[in-house]
């Protein structure tokens, strides 16, 4: 198996996203970026929830992807750790779209992905060289900061954290 093939897979899932999150939105214009979460989508109050639900199982797989490559490419334990750390935030992701907004474990399942993926990338970045170390460093800080800022919607919240997920897989 020709592993270089996933490199750009977790990048890609982040486009693929955004495509289930502006087909979504486009069929729910009740929707703000200013005042919703981006769950909001996929609740039981969203015209064709299963639009956004379906594309965080869509993406979850190109998430699943790239940790396999992060593991299969790994140098030293830290960074196959970080990798699996990555590969069970694929799994959270898989999760939020099945236990979708007003369900119980919702909040903990959209939780865990950020925890879990910040924490893979983290621990990479650690058992990696100095340009990918200091990157991870300050994307995991970014990402604590962010969690604690005083911010006008969970959707643009979401939306940071999604961006600095992004920044890693480049």
């Amino acid at each position: 198996m020709e592993v270089e093939k996933f490199k750009w897979s977790g990048f890609a899932g982040g486009l693929i996203y955004w495509l289930f999150v502006a087909w979504s939105v486009s069929r729910n214009p009740w929707f703000s970026f200013w005042r919703n979460a981006l769950s909001d989508l996929g609740g039981a109050n969203a015209n064709s929830p299963w639009i956004y639900n379906a594309g965080l199982v869509v993406t979850s797989f190109f998430v699943m992807a790239f940790a396999v490559y992060l593991v299969l490419t790994a140098l030293n334990k830290p960074q196959t750790v970080g990798g699996s750390y990555v590969s069970v935030s694929a799994i959270f992701l898989a999760l939020i779209g099945v236990f979708h907004e007003g369900t119980r474990p919702h909040g903990f399942v959209s939780t865990y992905f950020f925890v879990q993926f910040f924490l893979g990338a983290l621990i990479y970045g650690l058992g990696s060289g100095r340009k990918v170390k200091v990157a991870s460093l300050v994307l995991f800080a970014l990402a604590v900061i962010g969690a604690f800022f005083k911010w006008p919607s969970t959707a643009l919240l979401e939306t940071y954290e999604i961006l600095l997920v992004m920044a890693f897989t480049l």
